[in-house]
């Protein structure tokens, strides 16, 4: 029988990035671990903007695409509540062992999971046209 951690990796696929000697642990990090996280739970990050989005009265629908953009930034910046759900998404995807590496470095490389997150969701600012 498969471990929890050997499932999980099983079902988030390999590295997406480039990995090399001269490549931080960060970099590292973000390659191996946290780009497979997002782009495997990617249709949940949509559906949890959206929802989101519909429980700020419907605002964000109404914008122009430039201010979507600004508003998937502003809002995933500055909503600690919702950023931290976002957050607690991918790290429940997390193996031990990177739990364990993510705690010594927790800072920046949330400020990496955030940004690619804040680029996944702008690039794809047209499935949210769906819900208007």
């Amino acid at each position: 029988m498969k471990t929890k951690d050997e499932v999980i990796l099983e079902l988030r696929g390999g590295s997406i990035g480039i990995i090399n000697d001269n490549s931080s642990s960060e970099e590292r990090f973000q390659n191996t671990t946290l780009r497979p996280i997002l782009k495997f739970q990617n249709d949940l990050f949509v559906e949890v903007f959206k929802n989101y989005a519909i429980k700020q009265k419907g605002v964000f629908f109404t914008l122009s695409p430039e201010k979507k953009m600004s508003y998937i930034e502003n809002v995933i910046q500055r909503d600690i509540k919702f950023r931290n759900s976002l957050k607690g998404i991918v790290i429940g995807m997390f193996t031990l062992d990177e739990y364990h590496d993510y705690i010594l470095n927790s800072s920046n490389l949330n400020k990496r999971m955030m940004n690619l997150l804040i680029e996944r969701l702008k690039s794809q600012v047209i499935l949210f046209e769906e819900v208007a």
